[in-house]
């Protein structure tokens, strides 16, 4: 509460904002965030447009400072954008997981298994490798239940 709300017969206080001060902590804000976003990397599998930073709004032509307030909104932009990238990175690293055990399951029970595929991209390693449950000896084996896990290159 002001003063003037608990005493109406002070004058109003007068608070002096160090802006030099708060614009240095914002800039190291926005300096310590930027390395955080460097810092993130995109696996090769990801999308090309995962990690585009969103358009530059339109500069003035004239070189200015930002006021307090532009670079709190820079800062949380910045913010979102990098929870957002390592959320997804997250929910991209369980997916991986998740294949990386239905392959060893594919390994070890392919008659359960049947037709499914996993492939090197689905489980965020380089290369054009997929493991494929189909049927030793094709229609024969399907009917005998003669499954088998099969490992291809997958590349042309």
């Amino acid at each position: 509460m002001s003063a003037t709300l608990l005493n109406p017969m002070l004058p109003p206080i007068e608070v002096e904002v160090d802006e030099r001060a708060a614009r240095r902590a914002l800039m190291a804000q926005i300096a310590r965030l930027e390395g955080d976003s460097a810092a993130l990397r995109l696996p090769s599998g990801a999308p090309p447009d995962a990690g585009r930073a969103e358009p530059a709004p339109a500069r003035r032509a004239t070189p200015r400072l930002l006021s307090l307030a532009e670079l709190e909104d820079a800062r949380d932009r910045l913010a979102d954008r990098i929870g957002a990238a390592q959320r997804a990175a997250g929910e991209r690293a369980e997916r991986e997981e998740q294949a990386r055990i239905l392959r060893e399951e594919m390994l070890l029970d392919p008659v359960e298994y049947r037709w499914v595929r996993v492939t090197n991209a689905d489980i965020g390693e380089p290369g054009c490798l997929d493991w494929h449950v189909r049927p030793r000896f094709g229609l024969l084996g399907m009917l005998m239940r003669w499954w088998r896990l099969v490992i291809s290159s997958g590349c042309p």
